[in-house]
């Protein structure tokens, strides 16, 4: 793999898109960044990370026949590989809380955003971000809910072979949709999911909380939530979050 080293640089998501834009680059080319100043998260919001102490790069993925009404299995694939990578070594449980940040019990420890660039329905290529809290111990008050594999396991991390590893599992996964296996990789994720079928405090927009379990994530990707009343309702990220969290 092609693995582009940066010292420091405002986003790794948007230096790998302004690259492919100016030269031809291979699929699963890598842009890593020793400190992001504008890392970005879901829908705006900041990825903070403290210098020289985390993982924060992204890869971009070229397909051949991925449609767009399919999206939501690269969010899957990304997530799974992303879990599969960082399990060794770890007693406490992970899991992938929807749409795709990675927990380990109820504290974030990855994050992932997706861009596509879309030819008609066909997704051509993916740019994915990751930000990965490896070694840092220690994270603002005003963050809450988060952690870091060193927290985790108590381990020192080589980061240039965690990387490389992340990616092969990345890889892995991303096979499921180049193979169109999407009922086997839905299965997956499913298996992995934060909370699937457990009665859960739920949190709406509007900030009213209630009782509810996931029971199935839509085609679409949004969340199926199964109310007290045996009444299925169907979120968007941002319309419902975990009360807890």
């Amino acid at each position: 793999m092609n693995i582009i080293k940066l010292d420091a640089i405002d986003s790794t998501n948007s230096y790998i898109k302004k690259l492919s834009n100016e030269i031809a680059i291979e699929s699963y080319t890598v842009v890593v960044a020793n400190h992001q100043t504008k890392g970005r998260g879901q829908l705006g919001t900041s990825w903070l990370s403290k210098k020289g102490k985390n993982l924060t790069f992204s890869v971009l993925i070229k397909f051949k026949d991925f449609k767009v009404q399919n999206q939501f299995y690269l969010s899957m694939a990304v997530s799974l590989g992303i879990l599969a990578s960082i399990k060794n070594g770890i007693s406490s449980p992970l899991k992938i809380k929807w749409p795709n940040d990675i927990l380990s019990v109820n504290n974030k420890v990855a994050g992932i955003l997706i861009e596509n660039i879309l030819r008609g329905n066909f997704i051509k290529q993916s740019v994915i971000g990751v930000g990965l809290n490896v070694h840092q111990k220690i994270f603002p008050e005003n963050i809450e809910n988060v952690t870091s594999l060193k927290n985790i396991s108590g381990n020192n991390y080589d980061m240039d072979a965690l990387l490389r590893h992340l990616i092969k599992m990345i890889k892995f996964y991303i096979r499921y949709i180049e193979k169109k296996e999407f009922k086997t990789l839905k299965n997956l994720y499913i298996n992995s999911l934060y909370n699937y079928n457990k009665p859960t405090m739920f949190k709406d927009k509007k900030g009213k909380v209630f009782l509810g379990k996931i029971i199935d994530i839509s085609e679409s990707g949004r969340l199926v939530v199964e109310l007290e009343n045996k009444k299925t309702c169907k979120f968007n990220l941002k319309e419902i979050k975990f009360a807890s969290n």
